[in-house]
């Protein structure tokens, strides 16, 4: 069955409260369950002027302005907490150095792993808290021992349990999540909302990356990193192109290469590799990027990890499709098989792990096994 932690008797609840109508309505719904609830905004930013503004924020001064009104209008009490150095250290400082070393991160992962599910709980338990409540599409279902099981959302095209396959089972124990029941479009929200009175009722979705202002990923890694001209390669070896620093290119990328030499082929070529060691960029026909295996590292597991190889499904991005695997845990880390080759996976990237709507795990992806070239 679908449950919050301790159901018999209502909790005190910290909903972090971002701004947007997700998060108000899900904050407005533990209200009306009962529960003692009080919101919080983060403020992730020293400088939340450099963040981003208007529809294309989650962390600005607009956004906490909002998550206030929200919570006047439900009722419950609301503070902001400074977290921004701890965001600095573990998310945009993670993301950069990901980069650096030629990999592909995903910062909303680390953000739900490091921040709202340690930091904020962590705080949140220590201030006599139960429970903490966001506006993620996800559920967590209690099992007649008492156990917590992180699952798929009931609308499958709002889903975001990828993004939460980091969360352990102590975590899971204190977690909430209103939404992820409900069979609903994100039009039935905002009408929700707007029935109770919530102004972010019509707020555009955020989008990409809170904390590069201005949408230029490359740009904001470059004024970190430096730029630095290096080679762009085809398989042989041969110099097709030249750029301007490897982490401005991710596995799989096509756009943006501006190579001089086509290929033999004429057809489009993709990303293969980056060296950063070398500053080099490989690339080459798409069938080359067909990867039959990989190892994972660093693996989380959503209760009790499991105990030898087994099938699952598994996903590779935030709005991708599942594929077939065979997984085990190995050395400390995770050995993947794909039933058939996938294209498009980058070291850096997280694979989830499902059993049926059942998440199993996370782990980071390490390395990649090419289904024609070996390992990558």
């Amino acid at each position: 069955m679908t449950d919050t932690p301790q159901r018999s008797r209502p909790l005190r609840v910290l909903a972090a409260m971002s701004g947007g109508v997700d998060s108000a309505v899900a904050a407005a719904r533990a209200a009306e369950a009962g529960h003692d609830v009080t919101g919080v905004h983060l403020a992730l930013s020293a400088n939340p002027q450099s963040f981003r503004t208007g529809a294309r924020g989650c962390c600005t001064i607009e956004d906490s302005r909002d998550a206030r009104r929200a919570a006047d209008v439900i009722g419950i009490p609301f503070y902001v907490w400074d977290l921004a150095e701890r965001f600095r250290e573990d998310v945009v400082e993670d993301f950069v150095a990901e980069y650096e070393a030629g990999r592909t991160p995903n910062p909303c992962l680390r953000c739900n792993e490091k921040i709202k599910f340690a930091a904020l709980l962590d705080k949140a338990l220590a201030l006599g808290f139960d429970a903490v409540c966001t506006g993620h599409y996800a559920k967590v279902v209690t099992q007649p021992d008492g156990s917590r099981e992180l699952h798929r959302a009931s609308d499958m095209a709002k889903d975001q349990s990828y993004v939460l396959g980091v969360l352990d089972g102590r975590q899971l124990a204190h977690a909430m999540f209103p939404l992820g029941d409900t069979v609903t479009t994100k039009d039935e929200i905002r009408a929700e909302a707007e029935r109770r009175g919530l102004s972010v009722a019509k707020k555009p979705d955020s989008h990409d990356i809170c904390f590069i202002a201005d949408g230029d990923t490359r740009g904001f890694l470059d004024a970190r990193l430096g730029t630095a001209e290096g080679d762009i390669v085809d398989e042989t070896g041969a110099r097709v192109g030249t750029h301007q620093g490897a982490h401005g290119f991710t596995i799989g990328q096509r756009k943006g290469l501006r190579l001089g030499t086509p290929a033999p082929d004429g057809k489009p070529r993709y990303v293969l590799d980056i060296s950063p060691v070398t500053n080099t960029v490989t690339v080459g026909p798409a069938a080359s990027l067909d990867v039959s295996a990989l190892t994972a590292i660093r693996p989380r597991w959503c209760g009790a990890a499991p105990a030898g190889p087994a099938a699952y499904t598994a996903q590779l991005r935030a709005h991708g499709g599942e594929t077939g695997v065979t997984a085990e845990p190995v050395d400390g880390g995770l050995r993947v098989a794909f039933a058939e080759p996938v294209r498009g996976v980058a070291p850096g990237q997280a694979i989830v792990l499902y059993d049926g709507t059942r998440v199993v795990g996370s782990a980071t992806i390490a390395s990649t096994d090419r289904a024609a070239a070996g390992a990558a």
